[in-house]
């Protein structure tokens, strides 16, 4: 199955593959005039509803399939307000080959052709709540029809993750939807169809720009919706701990706390103004801080444990004193992360190894990316966590389902950069589940990478990828 959120991005995701949303919405309407011609009979009139969206254009679509019965389409508003260019492409089609279509532009003239099949192609997966007009007048026109219904892809008035409905909805006999099942669609006493429309399962598994669609932010948030990050680090290295703390600011988190050695606190605060830099005593992190870390974590939304920490005996132990003490979420990186297979945690982590480093946990690896995707999926299931083992092919799994990011370049093979990741995760696992926090982190610091180098070449520094974070996560998609 799959989500109405999900699914925006896998279209997205396929366009950046190189498989244009109009090939596809080309498919969609092909998949739906087959299910019309197995319900119609020789002879049948067709009535298309269609809205102003891709669900509209579907069924205009549709409609050029259907020569063989006597089709009138109906557009519920006007024209020009059609809101894709592929929707007004396909109506104008329509038109230009003089096929019988109206514009309902009130919905006081909603006049629905007697016919004996009706397409509802007026709303699509991603519009919840309540009908508005002249949909809601066409709803009802349609379920009082004496007449076979075909819905595109949801009913319209359908919740399409939900099966729920807030007021009239469309009565369908039959459901095209297509590339998966829709979660709502259980809940829906009609037929269901799942056409494949030619979507690639690369859509699925390579991270790609649909992905950035779950960054979307509302307007209206407040101060804090956006998360809180503590970053734990620093003592035998300071620039770590604070390329993370920066990373996660430019990527979003609202609020960054990092928690260091004093000796190293004033030259990590130095590295940027709006960090909230707090020193805890001596030069290394040890067992005798770690209820103050405890205490720091319980306002934060996420931890970053590892940047700078360094191997030392008592740090070890004061990382696996924390993990085992943490039930919230964290993402653990570099040193860190040979603590992980040790502790017995309540805590949600994402854990962020090179390859070199998942040795280090007891994983495996391999020089083909997909062997190694399967090898580094069974360890996440094993450990029970989420892992991102960075490479040419950056793998993101929780053991059940795996992405692959294939952004950034060689680089990106200097120091830092993964401090960087590390950051961009943190302040991602804020808001969203470590598998896609994960994911779309693996593909923000790639794109990063890559700008840096389109600009100037190889010789970057990890600092270089910092404005780009920006850049890369809320370019125009």
């Amino acid at each position: 199955m799959i989500t109405s959120d999900r699914m925006a991005q896998v279209d997205v995701n396929a366009e950046a593959l190189g498989v244009p949303r109009k090939q596809l919405m080309e498919s969609s309407g092909h998949a739906v005039a087959r299910t019309v011609r197995e319900v119609a009979e020789s002879g049948d009139s067709v009535a298309v509803v269609g809205g102003r969206g891709n669900n509209g254009g579907d069924g205009f679509v549709a409609a050029r399939f259907l020569d063989e019965f006597e089709v009138t389409t109906l557009l519920l508003g006007r024209a020009e307000t059609i809101t894709t260019d592929i929707a007004r492409e396909n109506w104008e089609a329509l038109r230009r080959a003089d096929y019988e279509t109206y514009e309902v532009r009130d919905s006081a003239d909603v006049d629905l052709p007697a016919a004996d099949v009706v397409v509802d192609a007026m709303l699509g997966t991603g519009v919840t709540g309540a009908l508005r007009e002249p949909e809601a007048t066409a709803a009802s026109a349609i379920n009082d029809a004496r007449a076979t219904v075909v819905a595109v892809d949801v009913p319209s008035g359908v919740d399409a993750d939900t099966g729920e409905t807030d007021g009239v909805a469309v009565d369908a006999d039959h459901v095209v939807t297509f590339h998966d099942q829709k979660p709502g669609l259980e809940s829906v006493d009609a037929s269901v169809t799942v056409a494949d429309i030619g979507i690639p399962d690369a859509a699925e598994l390579f991270v790609e720009r649909g992905d950035l669609l779950a960054l979307s932010r509302d307007p209206h948030a407040h101060k804090g919706d956006f998360g809180e990050v503590l970053v734990v680090g620093g003592g035998p290295y300071t620039g770590a701990p604070a390329l993370s703390a920066q990373a996660a600011m430019r990527a979003g988190a609202d609020l960054v706390r990092v928690a260091c050695p004093t000796n190293v606190a004033d030259t990590v605060q130095g590295y940027e103004e709006g960090l909230i830099v707090r020193g805890f005593t001596g030069d290394l992190l040890r067992p005798t801080h770690v209820d103050e870390l405890l205490d720091a974590a319980v306002d934060a939304d996420c931890v970053l444990l590892g940047p700078g920490l360094g191997r030392a005996s008592g740090t070890m132990g004061a990382v696996r004193d924390f993990l085992s003490e943490y039930d919230g979420r964290a993402v653990v990186d570099a040193d860190a992360l040979r603590a992980v297979p040790e502790v017995d945690t309540d805590a949600d982590l994402l854990c962020t190894p090179h390859q070199g480093e998942l040795l280090a946990m007891g994983g495996e690896t391999a020089s083909d990316w997909e062997e190694r995707a399967d090898l580094v999926a069974e360890f996440a299931a094993d450990l029970g966590q989420t892992l991102l083992v960075k490479g040419a092919y950056d793998v993101v799994t929780d053991g059940e389902t795996t992405r692959v990011g294939r952004t950034g370049n060689p680089g990106m093979t200097v120091g830092g950069t993964g401090d960087v990741l590390a950051g961009i995760c943190a302040a991602l696992a804020s808001t969203h589940d470590p598998l896609t926090a994960g994911a779309i982190a693996a593909y923000v610091n790639g794109t990063a990478g890559d700008a840096v180098v389109d600009e100037q070449g190889y010789g970057l520094f990890a600092s270089d990828l910092l404005d780009e974070i920006p850049r890369a996560m809320w370019r125009r998609r």
